[in-house]
């Protein structure tokens, strides 16, 4: 009888303790956003889904277009269906100033990836068009696999929805190499992803921005590479062009406040 309870009290405290520290987390990664007056979300996974830390779960279950994080699977359908023929064929600026400066010029995928260019993913979608895009996201199980009326916007403001443990779970498909493309093509997309690299550590990432008047919202995800492990992450904030910088920036602090980085 001693020896249950003792085994109960230590099982007690071990639940107390996990219950202590979750807390202490959710509070760290919820002041990131207090701090900013930011409302969001934010969730961290490890590769194997052992360690995972979250702020405003039910945000991360809510579903919300993609915007320009689609460009990820957007480029390996773009070249897998023969839109673009290799990273370096130039597509010829149409002369139409977007508010984008860099968006103003001639364009291949090793440029028009980082500088989010939407037109050249728009040429590219009504390569690719309608039926493809439906085939390829049944396939790798994006999101609600939904497009909508036109082809060029739909991941901007059509019916393409996707949750943020949704965005981990096909980041993580890219990442072990698991989604139906050639190896090359997902060696150059991960490629494409680099923003950052350090002896510390490099990070993949690609941002994402709504402009819609009914609500805007801004992604930030991707994976970070440091040491031996690899960590998942997808932020989301209700956005506006003054905040933009601020999806990065909480993603990194988030990194900081964690013991990550």
């Amino acid at each position: 009888m001693e020896m249950k309870k003792n085994i109960c009290s230590s099982s007690f405290l071990a639940f107390l303790l996990i219950a202590h520290i979750s807390c202490s987390v959710e509070n760290k990664l919820e002041s990131i956003f207090t701090e900013r007056d930011v409302e969001g979300s934010i969730i961290i996974s490890s590769l194997d889904g052992e360690q995972q830390f979250t702020f405003n779960p039910e945000r991360i279950k809510r579903a919300y277009l993609p915007a320009s994080t689609f460009k990820i699977p957007n480029t390996l359908i773009a070249l897998d269906e023969g839109a673009i023929s290799n990273p370096d064929e130039i597509f010829k600026w149409d002369g139409k100033v977007r508010f984008v400066e860099s968006w103003n010029q001639d364009h291949s995928l090793t440029t028009a990836f980082p500088a989010s260019v939407v037109w050249f993913y728009q040429e590219l979608a009504r390569c690719v068009g309608n039926d493809a895009y439906i085939h390829h996201l049944e396939r790798i199980g994006y999101g609600n696999r939904m497009t909508g009326s036109d082809v060029s916007t739909f991941w901007l403001e059509g019916e393409l929805k996707i949750t943020s443990i949704e965005q981990i779970a096909f980041l993580k498909m890219l990442y072990n190499n698991q989604l139906p493309y050639q190896l090359e093509h997902v060696n150059l997309v991960k490629e494409l992803m680099i923003v950052d690299e350090t002896e510390a550590y490099t990070l993949r990432a690609k941002t994402g921005w709504t402009t819609r008047t009914e609500g805007q919202h801004g992604w930030y995800v991707g994976y970070l590479e440091v040491k031996d492990k690899i960590w998942f992450f997808a932020t989301n904030i209700e956005m506006t062009a003054k905040i933009a910088h601020y999806r990065k920036e909480i993603t990194m602090e988030a990194f900081k406040q964690l013991g990550l980085i």
